[in-house]
């Protein structure tokens, strides 16, 4: 069953409510705002998080640290993590397909934690120095993949 299949029950839709139509409709002059004060103005409320004039939450909690607008985010995998994986090249595409990266993962790093025993072909956008050693000499490649972010600083 879906939403819009859904009869409307009796009594659950209402009329909208007719404002500024004269004293006789009861909702004339002031249109059901009441007299003065701020939320009788055109555009009259407050913001959002606006708590009455106190310290609002958001002031009065502490700011801490620094947010890099310049960060690059790389999902990272380990040797160690390859040895265990089934296959001779590894991608980020592979590695997404195989379930071991996150499928929204953009950027892939190698690091060289534990030991890689066969020949495999890996492509990875970075490769930590120990990560490219270990890989090399059990016969594989390491192959950098240059990210659109690294390729546009360089031009």
């Amino acid at each position: 069953m879906k939403l819009h299949s859904l009869p409307a029950i009796k009594g659950s839709t209402h009329r909208h409510k007719v404002l500024g139509r004269g004293r006789g409709s009861g909702h004339g002059k002031t249109s059901g705002r009441g007299h003065k004060g701020m939320k009788a103005r055109s555009g009259g409320g407050h913001r959002p998080g606006f708590e009455g004039g106190q310290m609002p939450l958001y002031r009065r909690l502490p700011k801490r640290g620094f947010n890099n607008i310049n960060r690059i985010d790389y999902e990272v995998l380990n040797v160690r993590d390859l040895q265990e994986l089934e296959g001779k090249t590894f991608g980020l595409e592979e590695l997404k397909a195989a379930g071991v990266l996150r499928s929204a993962a953009l950027l892939l790093k190698i690091l060289g934690t534990g030991e890689i025993t066969r020949a495999v072909t890996v492509k990875a956008h970075r490769f930590s120095d120990s990560a490219k050693a270990k890989i090399e000499k059990a016969g594989g490649k390491a192959i950098l993949i240059e990210s659109k972010k690294s390729a546009t600083a360089a031009e």
